[in-house]
């Protein structure tokens, strides 16, 4: 990957950090972190993590100082700055004027090691970097000792007993900031209105299951996995107890097992992720309406396309359980679902057969479709050779009472066998007589001239 022209050497940066860091985070960047995100981004993010008590607060550092500390090139220092704000532990802001680009490095502390198994996809991406057996051992030592406390008698003495209190102003009142939940990696929401609607139809109550540690572990999953949504309900019901309670370990486990049915057992790493389009290029906006539908279907869910094409009207319950069920059956993607939906909707005069959806979608599910626009193509395709084949049948007809005025009668090979039989005794009949003629002719000549003597 080409990073070079991202950052100047003359480009400024400050320093500053979102709250306290753990008393062992170091042990958390060495041993956790490092095996996920490499040394070049946890040097980094100790020389800012330092400096940040170095610098001068009237005149921003260049990245030229960076490059000397580090030692290494500057696209470098971009990509491991990159990896560290993918992982959650960088923030950044830019700040442009006429002179010179600013930027703003914010550190966020890492997960001290306990916090950091309590965290559902970082520990998951740990266990696949390093293995089972140094997974294991690093959270029986990173766990909290669990003290006999269940017989011991709580005599600690409270808060009233010790002290007198007073009322306080608004004014002394600081608001207290959770890091915890902001801490880790930054996700894209998803959304859980059909999780809700599935959950509702199978009389589980929602607020049990869609908790919020339970929710950003379903994002987390989804992501780490790369899971349809489809795919992520499908968890949600193995995992259920007969207390209708997530169980997150059987949940992170039907998400593993669901990836390697479509990877093929592939393990999951953490990699740069691959532009399509190269850095100096921009992305090519969509100009014809074709290009414009595709890429709405490419970022649509299928419920807000029912929607869309129901006039801004709900998606009905019964349209929406045919969808979830085809989709998860036949295991397509949301794009291709989208193109697939718009087709059948076309076709039928905008009603939903779910014996026609269920047709169509084995078919395109055979074909591996993965985007709207393969499926577009796909669909467009078969509909031209079905209306080829069904031209050329009906053509035929039209071209006989066109230029043709005379039937043909169709007649039997049997009956011209007989016909054939028929007419060969009349044939030698006609030949006998002939002969008998001949010799009478014969005969008579004969016969006068024996007379004349």
């Amino acid at each position: 990957m080409n990073y070079i022209g991202k950052i100047l050497p003359i480009d400024g940066y400050y320093i500053c950090s979102n709250g306290s860091f753990p008393v062992n985070y170091a042990i958390s960047l060495t041993h956790l972190y490092q095996p996920l995100i490499g040394m070049q981004a946890i040097m980094l993010y100790q020389t800012l993590m330092h400096d940040e008590a170095l610098q001068d607060e009237a005149d921003a550092q260049t990245h030229h100082t960076l490059m000397n500390y580090l030692n290494i090139p500057l696209d470098e220092i971009y990509e491991a700055r990159l990896k560290l704000e993918g992982i959650g532990l960088l923030k950044t802001y830019e700040d442009k004027d006429e002179k010179q680009t600013t930027y703003i490095y914010m550190l966020q502390p890492p997960f001290a090691p306990e916090r950091f198994f309590q965290d559902a996809m970082l520990s998951q991406l740990l266990y696949h970097h390093i293995g089972e057996q140094k997974y294991t051992s690093l959270r029986h030592r990173f766990s909290k000792k669990t003290l006999p406390l269940s017989s011991a008698r709580n005599i600690t003495a409270s808060f009233n007993d010790v002290y007198q209190t007073y009322s306080p102003t608004m004014e002394n009142i600081v608001p207290i900031s959770n890091n915890d939940e902001k801490q880790g990696p930054e996700l894209i929401e998803l959304d859980f209105s059909w999780i809700e609607q599935m959950l509702k139809q199978r009389m589980i109550p929602t607020k049990r299951v869609l908790t919020g540690y339970n929710k950003r572990i379903m994002q987390q999953m989804m992501v780490l996995y790369d899971l349809e949504p489809m795919e992520i309900e499908k968890s949600v019901l193995w995992a259920l107890t007969e207390e209708n309670e997530l169980d997150t370990e059987e949940f992170k486990q039907a998400c593993h097992d669901l990836f390697n049915g479509k990877n093929h057992g592939s393990s999951v790493q953490l990699m740069r992720k691959i532009e399509k389009s190269r850095p100096d290029q921009q992305v090519e906006k969509p100009t014809t309406k074709e290009e414009q539908l595709i890429h709405e279907l490419e970022h649509i869910s299928p419920k807000q396309l029912l929607a869309d094409l129901s006039s801004g009207n709900r998606a009905s319950e019964q349209d929406m359980k045919v969808i979830r069920e085809v989709m998860v059956a036949q295991g397509l993607p949301a794009p291709v679902m989208n193109v697939l939906i718009h087709y059948v909707l076309l076709q039928s005069n905008m009603k939903l057969s779910k014996a026609y959806l269920e047709k169509i979608a084995s078919h395109w599910s055979r074909a591996n479709l993965t985007s709207a626009k393969e499926a577009m193509a796909f669909a467009k395709k078969e509909k031209q050779r079905y209306q080829n084949q069904n031209g050329t049948k009906t053509k035929q007809p039209y071209r006989g009472r066109t230029y043709n005025t005379e039937k043909k009668e169709v007649v039997p090979d049997w009956f011209k066998d007989r016909k054939k039989q028929q007419a060969s005794p009349v044939a030698s009949n006609s030949i006998d007589v002939a002969k008998e003629k001949q010799a009478m002719a014969n005969f008579l000549e004969k016969f006068a001239r024996e007379q004349n003597k």
